[in-house]
């Protein structure tokens, strides 16, 4: 699944968080996450939930998709 990339990108930038530091709270690599923020790369489900919990948000807010 691809997640919406500015998405991503803006709310880690609202909370002035760097690549180098969500890299650190998902476990994942940090170009693997430029290149998703750049839309050149996708994330699986398990790591869009690692991805968003770090972020503080829910994964439909970062996927674009409608929360049940």
């Amino acid at each position: 699944m691809r997640p919406h990339a500015s998405a991503i990108r803006y709310r880690r930038e609202a909370l002035d968080m760097s690549l180098r530091t969500l890299s650190a709270k998902t476990g994942i690599d940090r170009g693997h996450l430029s290149r998703v923020e750049r839309g050149l790369a996708g994330l699986g489900d398990k790591n869009i939930t690692k991805v968003a919990e770090a972020l503080g948000v829910t994964p439909a807010d970062i996927t674009h998709q409608e929360k049940p």
